[in-house]
């Protein structure tokens, strides 16, 4: 299909305010899933992202929507269902499908690097919330077209009228041009596609130029080894052609390539704006870094890779060990897998009189930490004993050295240490005004430092303090969620190391 009918875009949001939802009428409006295939959640494919109604891993998958002529003046949803089979243009639109909570926030910054438009999606109940604004600010740093969306419309408690003003001061539009949804009973989707297709830019890589892929995913195939999930920006991929992995400067034979529609599906090749995937019989996890720049191989290639990703950086730890001593090449490899699907996970081997043998590993957060535990145990059958999170402390010793110390047993002398810097962030809390109170006396207690406040509207607010990362990792959020009836919402990142005591 021509690059002027391809659009590309990803759903953001906070946790639970209904990506997946959405995502599931998108492809029950476009076809792309029949009425008997369809299940919720249809893109989240892990047991544990149906079980916990929350999405882990970004999933693209490409629809086909017939635009339908309009007379101007009416709107698409005057026309009923089954409007799409008028006699329109075809579009192909690639939606990525991305994580709401803060500890997965690098899979949204991934997958917008492969997008041209974002969906916004507020709940008209409950408004904006602290990951919706960190979110936002990703897609506009990546320079992205932003439609804003209300959902869950049909709830008694939404207050959309509201809720659009507050969306209208924060990104500088009309609050008439906030669309109003029901993901769950389809209402205001038609309007929705329409939009998608009018507003969001079409991709503008140059088809006659050297092949230029950018890797956002990946995943293990234990029959097929690595599979890349792609973007070509420019040129062409095809089936059987010799490719090259710039950073990891590997160069193989594409065995297939295909779109996800929305199981995989090959095709003989993926053109420029294309979304899909790459499978080139890599067994060996370590060659597919996410960010990397795929090119033809040889004369033909190109010269210049894409801007791949900045590593992500771990804020907690913790040893895993295996319960059995005799698993510990086990969980070497599955933690070597698990990896490639979830390249924020870092980890190194250690060892502990108590535990034995296992490794200490760096997360993003306590969820993160939370689910890596659950899919080692699950995926790979493991049975296995985590310790207590703890955050890295940074060493001045008195002969200048410097040193990282992530377990208390690696504590040197106190007489040895000049100076000790911890980890600390940047927190971000909206929350009701009235409960400014009770954030400030919690952050205060825990040697926050206010940084601003304002507010979003009369009744909204949002306060920002720094704050050591070793004071939020254990019950900081359970104590902020307690202090304010559940209605504040938290997000933070790292601002870098600072003195302490």
């Amino acid at each position: 299909m021509d690059q002027a009918h391809q659009r590309a875009i990803a759903v953001i949001a906070h946790i639970d305010h209904g990506k997946s939802t959405l995502s599931d009428r998108l492809l029950q409006l476009t076809g792309t899933v029949s009425d008997r295939d369809m299940r919720e959640q249809y893109l989240d494919r892990m047991d544990l992202e149906r079980e916990r109604g929350i999405t882990i891993k970004a999933a693209a998958v490409r629809m086909e929507y017939r635009r339908v002529r309009v007379p101007t003046g009416e709107a698409m949803s005057d026309r009923g269902p089954g409007a799409q089979a008028s006699d329109g243009e075809l579009y192909e639109i690639n939606l990525i499908d991305t994580p709401g909570h803060v500890d997965f926030g690098y899979e949204v910054s991934r997958s917008l690097a492969a997008c041209d438009g974002v969906l916004l999606l507020i709940d008209a109940a409950q408004g904006i919330e602290a990951q919706t604004l960190t979110n936002l600010y990703l897609a506009v740093d990546a320079g992205l077209e932003i439609i804003p969306v209300l959902n869950k419309i049909d709830l008694p408690a939404a207050q959309p009228e509201k809720y659009a003003e507050e969306i209208a001061q924060l990104i500088g539009c009309e609050p008439a041009d906030v669309f109003r949804i029901s993901a769950k009973t389809g209402e205001g989707i038609p309007d929705l596609l329409e939009a998608i297709v009018a507003k969001v830019p079409a991709p503008t890589g140059k088809p006659e130029a050297p092949l230029r892929a950018l890797v956002f995913d990946s995943y293990y195939d234990a029959y097929r080894g690595v599979v890349a999930y792609i973007r070509v920006i420019d040129g062409r991929l095809s089936s059987r052609q010799p490719i090259r992995f710039m950073v990891a400067e590997l160069e193989v034979e594409a065995d297939e390539v295909g779109i996800m529609s929305p199981g995989p599906t090959p095709v003989d090749s993926l053109d420029t704006g294309e979304v899909g995937y790459l499978v080139a019989g890599i067994k060996e996890v370590s060659l597919v870094k996410v960010g990397d720049t795929v090119t033809a191989a040889g004369k033909a290639a190109a010269e210049e890779p894409l801007h791949g990703y900045r590593e992500p950086k771990p804020m907690v730890f913790a040893g895993i060990y295996p319960i059995n001593g005799d698993d510990f090449p086990l969980l070497r490899d599955a933690l070597d897998k698990l990896k490639l699907n979830d390249s924020a996970l870092v980890y190194e081997p250690e060892s502990s009189t108590a535990l034995g043998f296992g490794f200490r590993c760096g997360f993003l957060g306590l969820l993160h930490m939370e689910i890596t535990r659950d899919r080692l145990e699950r995926e790979f059958d493991l049975e296995l004993i985590a310790t207590a999170p703890s955050v890295g402390y940074e060493l001045v010793l008195t002969d200048g050295n410097r040193k990282m110390i992530r377990n208390p047993t690696d504590m040197p002398d106190r007489s040895t240490i000049e100076e000790i810097y911890e980890p600390y962030v940047s927190v971000m809390i909206v929350s009701p005004s009235e409960y400014i109170g009770t954030i400030m006396q919690l952050c205060q207690e825990r040697r926050g430092e206010l940084k601003e406040m304002h507010y979003l509207s009369p009744e909204r607010v949002e306060i920002r303090y720094h704050m050591p990362l070793g004071e939020i990792i254990f019950d900081f959020f359970d104590q902020l969620k307690s202090g304010t009836k559940g209605y504040a919402s938290l997000d933070y990142e790292p601002v870098g190391m600072n003195p302490s005591e």
